[in-house]
């Protein structure tokens, strides 16, 4: 699972609500499926030069991600990169492009669980409910000092 930063979990709220809101949509395109339209958000490339860096190397982003190098200086990796240091990690990008991880599964009600990859409305409540939980795993890390530890004046 990724780690919860504030710079993912605004990006998968903003994707959410930009999807929500008619942003172009289109899960064979490499720019506009659902990995596509967050890579839009973090990386601020159109969903054209997304579709361009992805289609120099073969495959889906499932198979992108398999592919990955960290060090390699084709586009589709350094991309990929920028999504890895927002939080992201390489099976979050798998698990994105089928609607697939359990952890985001749970949180919804158990009528909406059963997501298709390619439905609009599903990367929506897939992407909220993520943000949602990230939101939370965020929040449980940060500690306050004890107040009763200062001496009032």
């Amino acid at each position: 699972m990724a780690r919860p930063t504030p710079e993912l979990i605004n990006a998968l709220r903003q994707t959410a609500h930009k999807l929500k809101n008619g942003a172009p949509y289109q899960w064979g395109h490499m720019g506009g499926c659902n990995c596509g339209n967050l890579a839009q958000e973090l990386t601020k490339l159109s969903k054209d030069q997304i579709h361009r860096y992805a289609m120099q190397r073969h495959g889906d982003w499932n198979e992108q991600a398999e592919d990955y190098c960290q060090t390699s200086q084709m586009p589709i990796d350094l991309l990929i990169n920028e999504m890895l240091n927002a939080g992201m990690l390489l099976e979050d990008l798998k698990h994105l492009e089928r609607l697939d991880d359990r952890q985001i599964l749970v949180r919804l009600p158990l009528e909406k669980r059963h997501l298709k990859h390619n439905v609009r409305e599903d990367v929506v409540s897939y992407m909220t409910a993520w943000a949602e939980l990230l939101e939370e795993q965020l929040i449980d890390k940060i500690t306050l000092p004890n107040l009763q530890s200062f001496e009032l004046v």
